[in-house]
């Protein structure tokens, strides 16, 4: 269903306000969200120091048992860690440093896309 003109100008104007928004402009590039491969990581070193707390426990060897605790606490910390932004500045398909990211070209180009169809 395509969109009438007050829709359209109301769409282009909210458009216009996200970009001029700088500071979610940069929260959406940015990336956020957590790593899989960090929470996988973060669990493996989670478990690593739960089994080092249990051996120091039934060992007696109270060293490794706060061992075992720091490294759950350092496995939750990386797990929860947030992503890099050391992909931010690779390019994209609009050439480098336009700081687009792909799904945004893809939405941009299915609604030329749409407008074309909607010309004709």
């Amino acid at each position: 269903m395509p969109l009438s003109d007050h829709e359209q100008r109301l769409l282009e104007q909210l458009e216009k306000q996200l970009h001029q928004d700088q500071r979610f402009a940069s929260t959406m590039k940015s990336g956020g969200g957590y790593s899989t491969r960090n929470i996988v990581i973060g669990a493996l070193i989670g478990v690593a120091g739960v089994i080092a707390l249990l051996v120091g426990i039934s060992s007696q060897l109270i060293i490794v048992g706060v061992l075992g605790f720091a490294l759950m606490c350092i496995g939750v910390y990386f797990g929860l860690s947030k992503r890099g932004s050391a992909g931010s500045d690779k390019p994209t398909k609009n050439g480098p440093g336009k700081g687009t990211s792909n799904f945004m070209a893809d939405l941009e180009a299915k609604w030329d896309e749409r407008r074309r169809d909607q010309d004709l």
